[in-house]
This record gives C-alpha cells, structure tokens and sequence, in this order.
C-alpha cells in the first residue's frame, strides 16, 4: 500500500433480509461470469485486439466487490468468493484465484482453515475480501454471511506474500446472534448494531489504523486496530457509527485520503446489487477519519437511515443524501454514429475501492459493474477519477485508459455532447443521453440550456437549467466509437454529477 492509501480495499454486502441473495455480492459461490462488453451484442474476447496504433486493448475480469492494494508494480484487486485479479496498467486483467476450494492458491484449505467462520455464518463461501500490508506481511480480513439474514463473521488471516497462502489468525467480529449478548453486550438488534461484512482496512495520514465495516442493518461502523497487530483495540465494541440504519440499503463503504484536498472520502453504494435493484456509488467525506462524514448539503451521514415506519429497504429515506457519482447510465448510439451495439453504459455499477498514485497525483475508482441487456453477468471496470475545485471526487465518464494527451484547449472544449444526468434517485432506470452544446462564447444550447467557464488545470463549471456545477475536464477512450474523446464530469451542491462526452 501506499504512504497516503488510507484506504485500498472494499467488501460485498448481505441483501438484508433480501430473498435475491445472488450467493455473497453476486453469482454463484465460487464462480462468477465474465460478460460481454456493451458495446456488442456478442460475447467478446478476452482481450480486445487493437485496430490502430493508438488504440488502447483491455482484458476483463469477473471480480464482486474489488478491493485494490498496489505491490511493487502490480495492481491487485480481492473480491467475494476468494478472487483475486493483479494488473500492471489497470487495464489488462489476470485472474489469480476464484472459488472456495482446495485449488485456491490464497486459502487452499479454507473449509478447515477458517471452519468457525462457515460453522458461524452457515455458509460455505466468503464475501469480499479487503488485503493490507502491515509491516511487510499481508493481512486479509475475510468474511462470510448466512444471507438471508445478518448471521456474519469477521476475521483476519496473514501471508508473506500478497497471493498467499493466508494463514488464519483469529475471529475478529460476530453478528446476527439473535436474543443474545452482542460484541458490545447489549442484546443483539439487526436494527441498530451491524452486520459485520464488507471490511475496508486503512491507514491515516497520521499512521492510525482503522477497520470500517457493514452492509444494510444497523450501518456501517468503524473501529481502531492496532498497527502492528491489525487487531483491534480493546474495549470498543462493535466500534463508532458512521452512517445506516434500520435495514436501510447502504453497503461497501470504502474510505481514501486526499493529500489535494486533506479530506477523507467515504465511498458507499446505495440500492440493490442485483440488475434490477438500483445500485449506485455515493460519497460523504470528513476531515477526521472516525467521521462524522458530511454531504456537501451538510448533512451528517449519521443521521441517514430508513425510517422504521416504512417498509424494508425503504430507500426513499436515504435517497437525498451523499452525493451520488454514478449509477445505471448509456451512452446510447444513436443513427448513423459510429461503432457497432448500442453503445457503453452500466447498470448496477457499485461496490468500490480507490486508490490514490504519488507518483503521478493520479486517482481511480475500482468497481464492479453489470451491462444494460446482459443480466447479472459482471466485470471489474477501472475509471480515472478527479478532485474538482470544490474538493470533491468526479470520475470520467469512460473506463481508464493510459493517455499521454492530456491536455484539453477551451477551443477543443467546445463542441456538441451528449450528457448524462446521474440524478439521486435509486432505481433501475436507465439513464439516457440527452444533447447539448458548449458554445465559444459561454453558452450552452440544446435540450437544456445555460453557462460554462473553464478555468486552469481544467477545471469547468456549468450552469444548466439552475443548477450549478464543479468538475473536471479529460481527454477519455469511448469504446463505441473507438476514439479518444472530450469530456467533463461535475457535481452540483445537491449532490448529482452530470457526464458529458462530446460527440
């Protein structure tokens, strides 16, 4: 991990209570299926054969719910299932293990090795995984879920090398024991106290280590660990509540310092996982680690949750707040464009890790994604993310890849672009594009109108149909089309982030 990584990892979720389990965070246990990209009809190669010289190439990979950690030169993400996946670029993908077996290299014999956690969870398989480096060893803190309730246990294994083999250390959390005495000795409620999943593991600026965790339940909390030990310090319980409530749909928190801007930044996915269930990427941040965490309205994360007078996963209670960076989007092709299908979007894109580069002040959000018309099959997607001038994270609108033209003129700015409107709903609803221009003189035209200036390091702010935006101007590889592209992705005060690629 690096100096400023606060935050390199990320775990699945339990769809509380939820009927669609989807086998921990998606698939079946133990097997998760590559798709085919958007962008065909047809299932596609592995590795996309490249046309032009400047045509970046891309190999994909199947792995629910990617926790990030850089070792060396090599980018490895862990998942659900015990996958695992490594990349030196972020765009060529090879899968190092999947599947709870004897034949995984990270746990081989994982059935007897961590046998009180399945005994505990009543499962045979594991959720997403979250891997740090603590003084030259590599620690996993793994866990499972019964599913169908919030029975889950926590714990930490240890390796010389980051792809194992893990060696289990101890049982770190319980959840889920009904009628008796929780980690913090109050009798355990479903409502209020955790579900002890989704483990995220980072250090501070400061060199504090931290554990968040949680999915759905009481929400997400947080505990100190020790940062020699990655055990956690006695007598804090199930530790501090960050955010969630009442069942509420809030999974798969993920936190990353900013050295630019010295915040901490508390990545979340709201909604259901499956196609059908609206997940979307929300962020809150703080300037303290432990929180509390604020939108940019004000509002604290703490007090987000279902209300309890409503029905199960009540989303409508916490669809206002974080602000919300991506959710089911295409960038439909239209006519005679370009390219073959129906053109690049997501759906259900969630689950994130992040990671911030010193050596070129770049950042990137890590997630797993499903397609518009290709069901439940999923893949790992990388995007470029920014700090806008306001001090809140924009991803691009189109997966990474590297570019060394980075630079983008106001007169190469201004253009025809088709613009995605994120909104803050939770829903399943596709969002289409609609069409609007950025004119030299300041102007924007089309299906909405209003204002544009751009600034230095490509900073862009827009003013359409009332709202004011923030964001970041980037030279992006549209898979339709085939070609590089211009766009910007910004963030309005309430929350909503708008893409624009231009056509």
């Amino acid at each position: 991990m690096t100096t400023f990584t606060t935050a390199i990892k990320r775990a699945p979720l339990w769809l509380a209570l939820n009927l669609v389990l989807l086998s921990a965070c998606g698939g079946s246990a133990g097997s998760d299926t590559v798709s085919a990209p958007p962008t065909s009809g047809a299932p596609a190669p592995v590795v996309t054969p490249p046309p032009a010289a400047n045509t970046p190439t891309f190999s994909n990979v199947a792995v629910h719910d990617p926790s990030v950690i850089k070792v060396g030169a090599e980018f490895y993400v862990f998942g659900s299932h015990l996958a695992a996946a490594k990349s030196t670029d972020l765009q060529h993908w090879t899968l190092v293990a999947d599947g709870v077996n004897a034949n995984n290299k990270l746990m081989p014999n994982a059935a007897t090795e961590i046998k009180e956690t399945f005994d505990w969870a009543q499962t045979s398989t594991l959720w997403a995984a979250d891997v740090i480096e603590i003084g030259g060893k590599f620690y996993m803190y793994y866990n499972a879920c019964k599913g169908d309730s919030p029975r889950s246990a926590l714990g930490i294994a240890v390796a010389d090398s980051v792809e194992g083999p893990y060696k289990n250390q101890q049982l770190l959390l319980k959840s889920g024991m009904w009628g008796e005495p929780s980690e913090d000795g109050s009798i355990y409620d479903a409502t209020i106290h955790p579900n002890v999943v989704d483990p995220d593991v980072f250090f501070d600026k400061n060199g504090r280590l931290w554990l968040l965790y949680g999915s759905y339940s009481g929400g997400l909390f947080i505990l100190e660990l020790d940062k020699t030990t990655g055990i956690p310090l006695p007598d804090q319980g199930y530790g501090k509540h960050l955010m969630g409530g009442n069942h509420s749909r809030i999974e798969g928190g993920y936190v990353l310092y900013s050295p630019d801007s010295d915040y901490y930044y508390l990545f979340v996915s709201f909604g259901g996982l499956d196609a059908n269930g609206g997940y979307n990427i929300r962020v809150a941040r703080s300037s303290n680690p432990e929180g509390p965490y604020f939108d940019a309205a004000g509002n604290s994360m703490a007090d987000v949750k279902s209300n309890p007078a409503l029905p199960l996963f009540d989303d409508a209670s916490i669809a206002p707040y974080a602000e919300k960076l991506m959710g089911n989007f295409l960038f439909e092709r239209q006519g005679t464009e370009t390219g073959t299908g129906i053109g690049t979007g997501y759906v259900s894109p969630g689950h994130n890790s992040a990671y911030y580069d010193e050596s070129s002040g770049q950042y990137f959000l890590l997630f797993h994604t499903r397609f518009p018309q290709q069901g439940e099959q999923h893949q790992l997607r990388v995007h470029q993310m920014f700090i806008s001038k306001n001090g809140w994270p924009v991803v691009a609108p189109h997966r990474y890849a590297a570019n060394d033209d980075k630079t983008v003129t106001a007169e190469q700015l201004a253009g025809r672009y088709k613009l995605i409107e994120h909104g803050k709903d939770i829903s399943a609803e596709l969002k289409k594009p609609i069409s609007i221009q950025l004119l030299a003189d300041g102007s924007i035209s089309g299906d909405k109108t209003g204002r544009w200036t751009y600034g230095t390091e490509q900073q862009i702010r827009i003013s359409l149909a009332g709202d004011d935006y923030e964001g970041v101007v980037s030279r992006q590889w549209h898979e339709t089309p085939a070609q590089w592209v211009v766009t910007f992705s910004a963030l309005s005060a309430q929350g909503k982030s708008i893409w624009g690629s231009k056509n």
